[in-house]
């Protein structure tokens, strides 16, 4: 209820007032916007905690260059804008540029569109755009790979020692409870992991005497070829190898180790091994209990 002789809007809270207020309060946020002053600090000096308030006051003015991030993408806009301004597709600026079209689309979507290209000729872009990403993404996946590998540098006995556990542990033949098999025996088919694994044996000091090899492969592959190419690897001769495990082809399943690549996969037996395999199964619990007084949760690399 008013107070007699006043009007609704004429007293100190009246919408004139309050208009008066916000132009008052306006008016020192851009002098302070144009001062230099971020957001936080016209915020904390005007006392305005309202967001919507400030965007009101501020609304208009540009923010001072030292409060903008730098944006590693300024140049790319840049050249994508003009490139869409000489009548480019997004396709054409992600051939050039190697950018996503998500992001080409946003700097560009103000501009003229390019004159209608047809069928044929947008889908040899698209074509070309799409080769030129999995080109860049594969230059990306080689400099990750390279950049870890230049991380690990030579390693120690020790280091290799605890490599070599963790990968028979992984892939190799173990001793079970209802099966005792004290023996040492592994099976793969990536030469990089068998280099490893007979770099580990020779660590070990095993007798070359005691290495025994076997091919286990599909009956369809070449396997003279694959026995020849297991043996060099291991730098023996191949009439040392024993007689290969051959696996038949089942109908029913589509095979696609089927290119001059494969060559099955190489068993590594190692003789009179049982004191090894001992020591090898208490090394992997030594592993298993060491990892678990690792306190640090920073990445080795």
């Amino acid at each position: 209820m008013s107070e007699p002789g006043r009007r609704d809007g004429d007293g100190p809270s009246g919408p004139c007032d309050r208009s008066a207020i916000f132009e008052e309060l306006r008016e020192r946020a851009i002098a302070l916007r144009r001062e230099g002053l971020s957001r936080r600090q016209i915020r904390d000096r005007l006392k305005v905690h309202n967001n919507d308030i400030l965007n009101r006051l501020l609304e208009g003015e540009p923010p001072p260059e030292w409060t903008k991030r730098p944006n590693t993408k300024d140049g790319l806009r840049a050249k994508a804008r003009e490139m869409r301004l000489r009548g480019m597709t997004y396709d054409q600026i992600q051939l050039e540029l190697g950018c996503s079209k998500s992001s080409i689309s946003l700097w560009v979507r103000d501009l003229p569109k390019p004159p209608p290209r047809t069928r044929e000729e947008a889908s040899a872009i698209a074509k070309r755009g799409w080769e030129a990403t999995l080109r860049r993404r594969e230059i990306e996946r080689q400099q990750t790979k390279l950049a870890a590998a230049r991380e690990i540098g030579e390693m120690t006995d020790r280091e290799l020692f605890i490599a070599g556990v963790a990968l028979y542990w992984a892939e190799g033949a173990k001793d079970k409870p209802y099966q005792r098999r004290e023996t040492l025996q592994f099976i793969n088919s990536d030469p990089n992991v068998i280099e490893l694994y007979l770099r580990w044996l020779d660590l070990l000091e095993v007798p070359p005497e005691h290495l025994r090899f076997r091919l286990s492969i599909h009956e369809s592959a070449d396997v003279p070829a694959a026995t020849r190419f297991w043996a060099e690897l291991a730098g023996v001769d191949p009439s040392t190898f024993q007689r290969a495990t051959l696996k038949k082809h089942n109908p029913k399943t589509t095979r696609h180790n089927t290119t001059d690549a494969y060559r099955g996969c190489l068993v590594i037996y190692v003789a009179q091994s049982a004191e090894l395999y001992r020591r090898i199964e208490g090394a992997w619990y030594g592993i298993v209990v060491g990892a678990k007084s690792v306190t640090s949760t920073r990445r080795p690399i």
